[in-house]
């Protein structure tokens, strides 16, 4: 029987997929370097000498689908998601590997988890779409804050960012990604309203009260794929909306962890509690490298709940994921909070 121990990272010569095959590699499991061209492969592999290199198109079915030999799990960093997911997903499903991403595009996690569910369930391989900050992180905390429970009347996620130097991938995947956005109303997901409503949020420790914008990610998808919500509202810290718009704002700095500090709280209401969840930390790009790695590591070793579509708390157990990003060296705080007032 083929050994499936090594995770393939497609787009490892992109900013998240470096930070992904940095914290594989300390995890001391085995990467393979993937993506569509040899020469954006070159800076990782110069870090991790001695990796093997596979490069082949998303769209190339039978190369795809040699180049997923000895893979066991994927894990795709190449965006736009809504070009790239299903491909990659359905070679390796094909392939009989376990698939992750870090997306945080909605239509994207819908069409994996309209179109494979039911082959990977027979292929016997999970599919877990957006096991990253965005659509990741809010899916565990919410799910931790519900403490066995699978419904909440409503729930607010609301992400802080003190400031937001986005990537090349970023700037393309948001020109790619026009589809309305979806919030959850009285149980149904729904269009976003236009103009996007606008408010202020009590963000803990290190942020403060900072004006946000709603503005959901695929945390809407991953959260509904799994829980009965009411309403879902996200929000999104408005300067660092108005950074990611600014054609003028700069990348982040290659290669470390930039300074920037994020905070997603979440508050969620069942009955007449509300229980606050926040995670705090350093830098969204870097910080999805130890989230997915996480992911890939339980795939690998069986701490996961089985095969088919799935969000990441529904594929992984919430509360002890959440545990294990807070013993790592990046260091993801985890914290109660006390509810915060109605607006």
């Amino acid at each position: 029987m083929q050994t499936r121990e090594a995770v393939m990272v497609y787009g490892a010569g992109g900013h998240t997929g470096g930070f992904v095959v940095d914290e594989l590699v300390r995890r001391g499991l085995t990467p393979v370097l993937a993506g569509r061209g040899a020469e954006r492969l070159e800076g990782v592999a110069a870090r991790h000498p001695g990796l093997e290199r596979r490069v082949v198109g998303v769209d190339e079915a039978g190369p795809l689908r040699a180049a997923l030999d000895g893979v066991g799990v994927m894990v795709n960093c190449a965006g736009p998601f809504l070009d790239t997911a299903l491909p990659l997903a359905g070679a390796a499903v094909a392939a009989g590997a376990h698939y992750l991403d870090v997306t945080a595009e909605q239509p994207a996690v819908r069409l994996l988890y309209r179109e494979l569910d039911a082959p990977a369930r027979a292929a016997g391989v999970a599919v877990v779409p957006a096991m990253a900050f965005y659509g990741g992180l809010a899916d565990l905390l919410v799910t931790a804050a519900l403490d066995g429970a699978s419904e909440a009347d409503a729930v607010e996620v609301a992400v802080g960012l003190d400031h937001w130097w986005p990537t090349a991938g970023t700037r393309v995947t948001g020109e790619r990604n026009t589809a309305t956005r979806l919030v959850v109303r009285d149980g149904r997901l729904v269009p976003l309203a236009s103009p996007a409503p606008t408010g202020t949020w009590a963000f803990p420790e290190p942020l403060d009260e900072l004006p946000v914008v709603e503005l959901p990610f695929s945390e809407v998808v991953t959260i509904t794929r799994h829980l009965g919500v009411g309403d879902l509202t996200s929000y999104l810290s408005t300067a660092s909306l108005d950074e990611l718009r600014d054609e003028s704002t700069p990348p982040p700095p290659g290669g470390d962890r930039s300074a920037q500090r994020f905070v997603v709280d979440v508050a969620v209401r069942r009955g007449g509690t509300t229980h606050r969840l926040a995670a705090a930390g350093r830098d969204i790009y870097a910080v999805s490298g130890p989230i997915v790695a996480e992911g890939a590591a339980r795939l690998l070793d069986g701490r996961h709940r089985g095969p088919g579509a799935a969000a990441p708390a529904e594929a992984f157990d919430a509360v002890d994921v959440l545990a294990a990003l807070e013993r790592h060296p990046a260091g993801i705080t985890t914290r109660v909070a006390a509810p915060r007032p109605g607006r």
